[in-house]
């Protein structure tokens, strides 16, 4: 039977208060179960006046605002206050009433220029609910996944200048150097002077925002971004990250993003990278600090029909190298680029039959390159053969990849609204703030919803890990009672919970 609904049910009365109309699943409720919010007046104390002046609007509701924002992907703080006017759910996180009115949509920006500008308040927000996520065990650093994304620049990519910067040194020139004048000299070589010549190039500017960097990822996707170098954790938690202009090099930011990382929840024991970090600096810096580097193949650019380098046979007793055909080819000098030079004897390459296969130089000499790190990078891809390197590789794209997916398509940041390097950091630490916010309260939620199995989580990952690792990889106290998981799981009423 047809039924027509009448409208006289927005003029009805009702006594209800607002607690009542937000559902008891809806993810406000379980971020606010999952964490106080008190700890931004602590923060934000030396920022107000304590006993002079207007009133101020709570900051505790100013930070909340911005969270909603990019919690539920809402792409400017103009449409989150028309978001929050009319959503009983956002007006009960924040605390107003169904009559109370919502600041206006400008609060946060000029109390961002006024108080918060050029203070760590975010990061702080940031490490405080990843502190929170560690204490409730959910943060697994034994292995973290570091990589980075690029973010479009609020910035026209036609509006720019050319203009001459100054290349930057790498922050390990200097141990460079020293280690290439002690070759040198081991080699009976001279050291080589310090290089004092400043090394310039032309980069292109944008006038909008000259904070970003022009990024170039094929021959149509050219434009102006940000880089946004991030690591995270088996579990997908996000445990550092560094803002950077797009044209930076991924290895040249790695060692702040695990610093930073192992700043907050310790060192690990591996590192799971991509091709971009495959370098012999890094490969040296985490093996020296005894974690255990976990790197991809890299295909050889040699032409077809060539010798590969590998098709060259480095003895390190004689420090020489021998060619396909057995000709050794010996030490010639050391560049300051860190690479000893290993050349043939002419005489014997110009009649050897195999020559256009190995070198077209016009005086039928060869010459082979080799890194004095490059023991290390042999050592990685001794270790990319292994079980636990493959199994570990195979996580990126559940870990680190999903961060950035996540990142680019439920909050909002596939480009960025603000202009400048501070801004975007800014913008950024919130954002993943925001993302390990949401785990952290989806997850205790499931385990009870007020996290008081918490204490009891780490008996899950144990079991996780014993179902997925072969048992001669794990360690003693990782096997548990299968009694205990069982109680565990009956206790939290439920047959399977996701396990990222």
């Amino acid at each position: 039977m047809l039924r027509k609904q009448s409208a006289e049910g927005r003029y009805q009365l009702t006594v209800v208060s607002l607690d009542e109309l937000v559902p008891q699943d809806h993810l406000v409720r379980k971020i606010e179960n999952a964490i106080d919010f008190s700890f931004i007046y602590d923060l934000v104390e030396d920022r107000y006046c304590p006993d002079n002046g207007r009133p101020s609007i709570d900051p505790v509701v100013l930070i909340k605002m911005v969270l909603i924002q990019y919690l539920f992907g809402i792409r400017s703080m103009r449409q989150t206050i028309k978001e929050i006017e009319t959503n009983i759910a956002y007006r009960w996180f924040l605390g107003y009433d169904l009559t109370q009115p919502i600041p206006h949509f400008t609060t946060f920006g000029k109390n961002y220029v006024r108080r918060f500008k050029g203070t760590d308040l975010f990061e702080r927000i940031f490490t405080r609910i990843l502190e929170e996520a560690c204490h409730h065990g959910l943060v697994d650093p034994s292995v973290l996944y570091i990589d980075s994304t690029h973010v479009k620049a609020n910035a026209n990519k036609r509006k720019f200048i050319k203009r001459l910067v100054q290349e930057e040194g790498k922050k390990y020139q200097e141990l460079l150097e020293e280690e290439i004048n002690q070759d040198r000299v081991a080699h009976g070589k001279k050291p080589l002077p310090k290089k004092f010549k400043a090394v310039w190039k032309e980069v292109k500017q944008s006038t909008t925002d000259p904070d970003s960097g022009w990024f170039v990822k094929n021959e149509k996707e050219q434009t102006f971004a940000y880089s946004f170098h991030v690591a995270s954790d088996q579990n997908g938690f996000v445990v550092s990250a560094v803002v950077t202009a797009a044209n930076v090099h991924d290895s040249q930011v790695f060692t702040d993003v695990f610093e930073q990382a192992v700043k907050h929840v310790g060192k690990p024991s591996a590192v799971a990278v991509d091709a971009g970090y495959k370098t012999p600096y890094i490969s040296k810096y985490l093996l020296d600090q005894q974690v255990r580097p976990v790197m991809p193949y890299t295909r050889p650019h040699t032409k077809d029909g060539r010798y590969r380098k590998q098709d060259y046979v480095y003895d390190e007793y004689y420090d020489c190298y021998l060619c396909p055909v057995g000709q050794v080819l010996t030490y010639e000098t050391t560049t300051r680029e860190g690479y000893r030079i290993y050349r043939s004897d002419a005489t014997t390459c110009r009649s050897c039959p195999f020559r256009s296969q190995c070198t077209e130089s016009h005086d039928a000499v060869k010459r082979v390159s080799r890194h004095i790190w490059a023991h290390y990078m042999e050592e990685v891809e001794h270790l990319r053969h292994t079980e636990v390197n493959k199994r570990l590789y195979a996580r990126r794209k559940e870990t680190i990849e999903r961060v950035f997916a996540d990142l680019k398509e439920k909050h909002g940041l596939r480009w960025t609204t603000l202009r400048g390097l501070e801004k975007v950091t800014m913008q950024a630490m919130l954002v993943f703030a925001c993302m390990n916010l949401k785990k952290l309260a989806n997850w205790l939620w499931r385990l009870g919803k007020t996290g008081r199995h918490a204490l009891n989580f780490d008996i899950f990952l144990s079991y996780t890990n014993y179902k997925k690792t072969p048992s001669a990889t794990l360690a003693p106290r990782e096997f548990v009672c299968s009694l205990e998981i069982i109680s565990f799981l009956s206790a939290l009423k439920i047959r399977r919970l996701k396990y990222p």
